[in-house]
């Protein structure tokens, strides 16, 4: 079941008790994975030092938030800085999720199915942050990672969900989650755009950006190569890999559960299918369906809940389900509970 945990104060003190609602299932289960071992391999690289120093000098408030984190979870920094990169620097890590994006007239509705690693299964939540000079915002967190790689929604209405992109090419740049947390404290979706625009970038991820007021529904997938946005201006679907023309040169490795998820999803809206709830619940292909739950799942991924978002002209109400035909686990508004 999904808990809720709050936190509130510094960088620091956020990272220490979200570590500390991690640190079991960190101690039990991550740090004797296969994952961990893949991402602890790059220990004392030049990739890694590359990327602490960029972080350091462009978000030295997101730092200090992994500071508390390892101090949360009584991990080494060095190592839990390391997990926060694991997308960076390994194209397999278990991150997937599929993103229905709907316009509907200028009121956009964002749904998405939140694929990660089924070992932590019964350790995941819903954050509730309230940080210390910074915006306050809900997001689902995973334990040993920061908010903001999977769904949020700011107290500036800033709705943003967000699916791997398995770049085959590290670079030196700004770890892809410290960037998606740094998204999290913009008071408008320009600013958000802008910095991604600026900020010199590793790994890459695929996000659906909407903020309350707005008209604007958009698809943005970035790496280190750039970003790429596009306005959203019919039904559509979004796997994790790069699908948008700027940036497909860019290597990737597209597994065949993102590749079938994507024809299945365009097929169903093809079809005229316009419920997102039952498009993100399809199970209709066994071996690649897109609502995960199988123990022996291809990506090593399982559905951990489901978030379905809509955006208005005064505010973002939305829902976040932990299994399809079930009643919502929690309802918000903003970045409260409803």
């Amino acid at each position: 079941m999904l808990s809720l945990v709050e936190l509130s104060g510094t960088p620091f003190q956020l990272g220490s008790t979200l570590g500390k609602f991690g640190a079991q299932a960190a101690h039990t289960y991550l740090i004797h994975s296969p994952s961990w071992a893949s991402v602890m391999a790059w220990r004392g690289s030049s990739a890694a030092s590359a990327m602490l120093a960029l972080t350091e000098q462009h978000f030295p408030l997101i730092k200090q938030e992994i500071e508390g984190l390892a101090d949360g979870l009584e991990l080494p920094f060095d190592d839990v800085f390391l997990w926060n990169c694991r997308g960076d620097l390994w194209s397999m890590s278990p991150d997937g999720c599929t993103t229905v994006q709907l316009p509907q007239d200028g009121q956009p509705r964002i749904t998405h199915n939140e694929d990660g690693d089924p070992g932590f299964a019964g350790y995941c939540g819903i954050g509730l942050f309230s940080p210390d000079g910074g915006p306050a915002f809900a997001s689902f967190v995973y334990p040993a990672s920061i908010p903001g790689h999977t769904f949020a929604v700011t107290a500036h209405g800033l709705a943003c969900t967000v699916n791997n992109l398995r770049s085959r090419q590290v670079a030196a740049g700004v770890p892809r989650m410290a960037i998606t947390r740094a998204l999290l404290n913009q008071s408008r979706l320009d600013d958000a755009l802008a910095l991604l625009h600026d900020t010199p970038k590793s790994g890459g991820f695929h996000l659906t950006l909407a903020q309350r007021g707005r008209p604007d529904l958009l698809s943005v997938e970035f790496n280190a190569e750039g970003v790429s946005v596009q306005p959203v201006v019919a039904p559509s679907l979004h796997a994790n890999h790069v699908i948008h023309d700027a940036l497909r040169k860019h290597p990737q490795l597209v597994t065949s559960s993102s590749q079938y998820r994507q024809e299945r999803g365009d097929a169903l809206l093809a079809a005229g299918e316009r419920d997102p709830l039952a498009i993100l619940s399809d199970q209709s292909n066994p071996v690649f369906p897109i609502y995960r739950c199988a123990p022996d799942d291809s990506d090593h991924e399982n559905t951990m809940a489901t978030a379905d978002i809509r955006v208005s002209a005064e505010q973002v109400d939305w829902q976040v389900y932990e299994r399809p035909g079930q009643s919502a686990r929690f309802s918000l508004v903003d970045a409260r509970l409803g």
